[in-house]
């Protein structure tokens, strides 16, 4: 099968771009009435520096793509009801449009589930502050959230498919609702209100090939995740869709992600290299997740429990995935393995553009970050009540919650947190006396109170709602239930919410750290570059945070690894000084920071003790 046109190129003129149309034939995507097999990988735009997606597309193109495809994640959209942002990083229309301007098609995903390893799997928090609201199903005040929603992506998308001049061919509805449900009534209604939104061209669905049958909707095509065994591909679809095609994998895994505390995941390209050829030469469109991953940033990683013994598994904040493009966005060996294989599938005499050289990378020399904050020092107004209440309860999205309260000293118990979601930081009178850490199952620890009356502080931690599977409706975080000690129910607390969503808030302070402790700080510093390059800093050393480059959040990190550094992307660098802050929980006496030209991403620590995993 050969590859038409790729999409009118507008970056030079203000002429309207050219209309195409976009069809479904017997076999194959009808591009202007000719075959069109689409190659495409999923690159998302709040996972790359907006600065920096253009150069993702350029590669995109030299690996020999001619699509890319997309999420569209709700929770970044509308942080809050009503609030909606489609600026800055998450202009969703900039990036399609700049997509048509590389030269690229676009697929788009605004499911309004994504999964995806993204925070609730792209739903906002405030969802579950009704805890009856049932998302993806028909419930009436999950449906009005959505659909309002939906209404505003559309204003965004809907001028940009491809039957009005823009560069995205299809839309997808609902995502792998097989794995949920097969409520097909949801899945018509689902599509319904796409329509009614704006969404007026091709709109399909996609689902593992085993679940197909529970989340396809007849008359959508259903396009195949996971699969690339051409002939069953081609019998899938062809089973569920009248007997024809044509034939798209939505999601093809040459990689996978990453939790804390477990290897790091890498598949060598020889093993993918093969199913790429035998599903192009196939005439099978494909798309490949990921082609970039990026980098989680922020508080928006996703989390994984399915229930039972299985653990609780939240995500790390490099989503670098193994993939074609690393998480700086430079070529890796399965690039160059993918672009050979795409190359012999490109019709007579095509050229693909040459592979952009690896971006510089740089060592910043270990600074040493004088100011320092005692959290206890920055906290602000109490939110007063009998019981815990959890995040959503204190309309608090993401970050951290202190729970405060005082009990009689001078005794020893068993202090237990019911449903703890999910990390937990323990002090007595302003000193760690513990950690737990749902991944372990560990809920309690046994306290030995001194005389008088006592402080007990809880700092707990949100480590990322869940993204996938049927525990998607008890997601709310903290403390969820109640906190007992010595067997009795311990009320009266004070809430200190610290969502950690703007760091300039938090005042910096050359005080030092009081002698002793080990309750948790902010640490600050500078460093002076002569031109802005890659870096990673070095965290191996640390224990468990975050870190902000002036001002921009680069994410978690936490010595179990098995990611060991932090990506410090060069777009966010700038000549002369630039601004470090680092949040340590666990080693406040940690003030030594460095860069590293390259990422750890594969040691894992158990015990103290660092032990590679590839």
């Amino acid at each position: 099968m050969s590859l038409t046109t790729l999409p009118t190129t507008v970056a030079q003129t203000k002429a309207p771009a050219a209309k195409h149309t976009f069809t479904l034939g017997d076999e194959a995507f009808l591009l202007d009435g000719k075959p069109f097999q689409m190659i495409s990988g999923e690159l998302h735009y709040p996972r790359i520096p907006r600065e920096a997606w253009r150069a993702r597309m350029k590669m995109a193109k030299a690996m020999g793509l001619n699509t890319i495809g997309t999420y569209v994640f709700w929770n970044v959209h509308e942080p809050q009801p009503g609030q909606y942002s489609f600026t800055g990083n998450n202009d969703i229309t900039a990036f399609v449009k700049m997509a048509q301007e590389e030269g690229l098609w676009v697929i788009v995903r605004p499911s309004p589930y994504v999964c995806a390893e993204w925070e609730f799997g792209g739903y906002p928090y405030w969802l579950q502050k009704d805890k009856d609201l049932k998302v993806r199903s028909m419930d009436p005040k999950y449906l009005a959230a959505y659909g309002r929603y939906l209404k505003e992506v559309a204003k965004q998308l809907a001028p940009l498919q491809i039957n009005h001049g823009g560069p995205v061919l299809m839309v997808q509805v609902e995502n792998e609702y097989g794995f949920y449900s097969d409520d097909k009534n949801y899945l018509a209604l689902n599509r319904k209100m796409f329509q009614d939104a704006g969404f007026d061209g091709l709109l399909y669905t996609c689902d593992p090939g085993e679940k197909v049958k529970e989340g396809h909707l007849e008359g959508l095509l259903p396009a195949v995740n996971g699969w690339d065994d051409p002939r069953k591909v081609k019998q899938l679809v062809r089973t569920y869709h009248g007997g024809k095609g044509p034939f798209y994998i939505a999601e093809w895994y040459p990689a996978w992600f990453d939790w804390w505390g477990t290897p790091h995941h890498t598949v060598p390209a020889e093993k993918y290299t093969p199913r790429l050829d035998s599903v192009l030469a196939a005439g099978i469109s494909i798309n490949m997740y990921m082609f970039h991953g990026g980098t989680t940033r922020g508080f928006m990683n996703g989390a994984n429990y399915k229930g039972g013994d299985t653990k609780f598994e939240p995500q790390i904040s490099s989503y670098d995935y193994d993939a074609p493009l690393d998480e700086a966005g430079n070529a890796t060996p399965k690039f160059m393995a993918f672009r050979q294989v795409i190359e012999k599938h490109l019709p007579a005499g095509t050229k693909l553009p040459a592979v952009p050289a690896a971006k510089p990378s740089t060592r910043i020399p270990s600074i040493t970050l004088t100011q320092t904050t005692s959290l206890a020092s920055i906290l602000p107004k109490a939110v007063v009540s009998a019981k815990p209440q959890t995040f959503e309860d204190l309309n608090q999205d993401y970050g951290f919650v202190l729970y405060r309260t005082t009990l009689a000293g001078g005794r020893k118990g068993v202090l237990q947190l019911k449903d703890l979601r999910d990390y937990a930081v323990v002090m007595v009178n302003g000193q760690r006396v513990a950690v737990l850490d749902r991944r372990k199952d560990e809920s309690q620890t046994e306290l030995t109170l001194p005389k008088g009356t006592v402080t007990l502080d809880i700092l707990v931690e949100n480590l990322g709602r869940l993204n996938f599977g049927p525990y998607l409706t008890q997601n709310r975080k903290g403390i969820t239930e109640q906190v007992t000690f010595a067997g009795t129910e311990v009320t009266n607390w004070q809430h200190f919410r610290l969502p950690f969503d703007d760091i300039s808030k938090i005042k910096a302070s050359t005080a030092k750290v009081a002698a002793g402790s080990n309750a948790p700080v902010v640490r600050r510093g500078s460093f002076t570059l002569d031109k802005p390059a890659d870096t990673y800093f070095d965290m191996s050393t640390w224990g468990k945070g975050v870190v902000w480059i002036n001002g921009h959040n680069l994410g978690r990190y936490w010595e179990v690894g098995p990611q060991q550094t932090l990506y410090v992307p060069a777009e966010w660098l700038k000549k002369g000084q630039n601004e470090v802050a680092v949040l340590e929980l666990l080693k406040p006496e940690q003030d030594k920071l460095a860069g590293l030209e390259k990422p750890i991403l594969s040691v894992v620590k158990a015990d103290g003790e660092a032990r590679r995993t590839n």
